[in-house]
């Protein structure tokens, strides 16, 4: 059998744009020929799928899934709305979630694991790939655990049961009957889907976003002529008003404005007669932060008209 060394998989890795252990499987399939590799990588579809890497992809899935303590959910990502409601992707979605429970929500260990259907996550993901014609990614996981309680989930804009748009995840540490928590725990979730606070608290924000927010307030009430101890007054202010609009526990509950979440929380631990402490929350949206390409057609088939 043909050496198959470094060289030869970066040449066939240049020449197909498949990933490195792809290639390094394809030349062992192939005794070491880089033309049989080639069309062996063709054949599977993964040539094809490594075209479509470089595609923006800001649509799919949040996926959830729950075990004991424990809840965690996965963005799983494709090129159009459309697949969203493509069952293999779902399935593949759903199983992702599944995985990434075992092992922390860390991407890089889930990209390792075997699938039920005897293939690592990368494998499967670069096989889906080429089965659907799209460029796909597991772009994110995020996970939420307790010692005692619950980890509340809601979806949002749910395509299926722990599918949807955007994901929830509400850590209560309480001794408190479980179902009970789950309720308020589901309440909190929907509050956060509606409002997508910067923290739970004050001490938890970003110290460069309140400054960054500070100094933008300095100038608004500098301009007032004010004198400058009157000005920081006027600042403390309004720094307390920005903790109340991004702040979890300070926000107005969105199902009684007349408290906030905090009180909400301490009035249920009362109902309870057990403490209630919210240890963490996570919520995912589906493509945030990606860029996503826009389409002018009209303009397109201006220029089309003008070049002929």
């Amino acid at each position: 059998m043909a050496k198959i060394t470094a060289a030869l998989v970066k040449e066939l890795r240049e020449i197909t744009g498949v990933g490195m252990m792809d290639c390094k499987k394809a030349l062992a399939e192939c005794d070491g020929d880089i033309t049989q590799a080639v069309d062996w990588l063709r054949a599977k579809g993964l040539s094809k799928a490594a075209k479509k890497t470089g595609r923006v992809a800001a649509e799919g899935l949040i996926a959830l899934a729950s075990k004991d303590l424990n809840s965690v959910m996965i963005e799983l990502n494709s090129e159009t709305d459309f697949v969203s409601r493509n069952a293999e992707f779902q399935e593949f979605a759903l199983e992702l979630a599944e995985i990434a429970l075992s092992c922390d929500g860390d991407i890089e260990r889930m990209k390792q694991v075997v699938m039920k259907n005897g293939e690592t996550v990368s494998e499967s993901l670069t096989q889906l790939i080429a089965t659907i014609g799209e460029n796909m990614n597991l772009r994110r996981a995020e996970m939420v655990s307790v010692e005692q309680g619950v980890v509340a989930t809601y979806v949002h804009n749910s395509v299926g049961e722990n599918l949807g748009r955007i994901g929830v995840l509400v850590g209560l540490q309480s001794a408190a009957d479980p179902k009970k928590l789950e309720e308020i725990g589901r309440k909190i979730a929907m509050h956060i889907a509606a409002t997508s606070p910067l923290s739970l608290s004050v001490d938890d924000l970003d110290p460069k976003a309140v400054e960054r927010e500070r100094s933008v307030l300095v100038e608004q009430a500098r301009e007032s002529g004010k004198p400058d101890n009157i000005i920081e007054k006027m600042v403390d202010g309004r720094i307390n008003k920005f903790f109340s609009e991004v702040v979890l526990l300070k926000q107005s509950f969105v199902m009684n404005p007349d408290q906030t979440v905090e009180a909400f929380i301490n009035e249920s631990a009362k109902e309870l007669g057990s403490d209630i402490k919210m240890v963490s929350f996570s919520r995912l949206t589906l493509g945030d932060g990606i860029e996503k390409k826009e389409e002018d057609f009209a303009a397109e088939v201006a220029s089309v008209g003008a070049k002929a």
